[in-house]
């Protein structure tokens, strides 16, 4: 995912602007290449904020400590310094410091510092240093040094799903939702690891019967280079029960989408669900 570009013009002379206000009123800056910046005092005031020498802080307010305490939005719990959690994040829990919280998100949890969970995102857990989530429903650690970039190094864990009625192959979906996928970012290389079950749960078919099963371990790694993906990839199948001929899913990728399609049977009702772990290196440089 592109990272943020500067939300308004620059005033002349300065090379970042304002992104983003905290429920305390602390306001974020980013230079061009969307990257959080804490502004000096001369840049803080030439914007019309106000600068706060103790601690180092630009806000659009002096923050009142008895007011937050009768004013304070009960749905989002922060603790720490210099998190930013944008308008319509709800129900949002951050522990450390300098985490952002993109708006429209909710239901997330974050853990650490310089983490990001980006907007309209819901239910991600994201630990650690420079974590980044931009899948819902997804479990995030970020293993990077502060001077680091957003997501340089970190791994992810998520489900993708399907039900299958026949014997065509058709995509799975992250966290079964229509047209969801993950989005690989450019110049970045993944080691993935997709584990899948599926389990017969209904239809006409003679052939087997409800409860067949059969599980596969896909290895690979997805190379995004300047925004064409490829993939290089080997399956087993530990276990499997019943008739099972002909099931079968594939990680494949289109686009700058990573996607697992699947295969059932004619007239059986399958159900297919796969647990994705993800190592990542967002390198920074253009790839070939």
């Amino acid at each position: 995912m592109a990272r943020p570009k500067y939300p308004i013009t620059p005033i002349t002379g300065l090379t970042i602007a304002p992104y983003g206000v905290s429920a305390l009123g602390v306001v974020t800056f980013v230079d061009k290449q969307g990257n959080q910046i804490t502004p000096n005092q001369v840049q803080c005031e030439a914007y019309g904020y106000t600068y706060n020498p103790d601690s180092n802080t630009c806000s659009t307010f002096r923050f009142n400590t008895k007011l937050n305490n009768v004013f304070d939005n009960f749905s989002n719990s922060i603790n720490g310094a210099n998190n930013v959690v944008q308008t319509g994040a709800i129900n949002t829990y951050v522990l450390g410091e300098e985490n952002t919280v993109r708006s429209l998100s909710r239901n997330n949890i974050v853990i650490g510092k310089k983490n990001e969970i980006a907007a309209s995102i819901n239910n991600a857990n994201v630990y650690g240093v420079l974590g980044e989530a931009t899948a819902s429903n997804s479990i995030v650690l970020g293993g990077n040094a502060a001077a680091d970039n957003l997501g340089e190094r970190q791994t992810m864990t998520f489900m993708y799903g399907k039900q299958t009625t026949d014997g065509s192959t058709v995509d799975a979906f992250l966290n079964n939702t229509t047209d969801s996928y993950f989005v690989v970012p450019e110049n970045t290389a993944i080691y993935f690891q997709s584990e899948t079950l599926a389990v017969r749960v209904g239809g006409s078919s003679g052939s087997g019967a409800v409860g067949d099963f059969k599980s596969w371990v896909e290895r690979g790694v997805v190379k995004n280079a300047a925004g064409t993906l490829s993939i290089d990839r080997s399956r087993t199948s530990p276990a499997d029960s019943g008739t099972t001929t002909g099931w079968s899913p594939i990680n494949s990728v289109s686009g700058t989408n990573f996607l697992q399609t699947v295969k059932g049977a004619a007239n059986m009702t399958i159900e297919w669900a796969s647990t994705i772990r993800m190592t990542q290196i967002k390198t920074g440089v253009t790839l070939s």
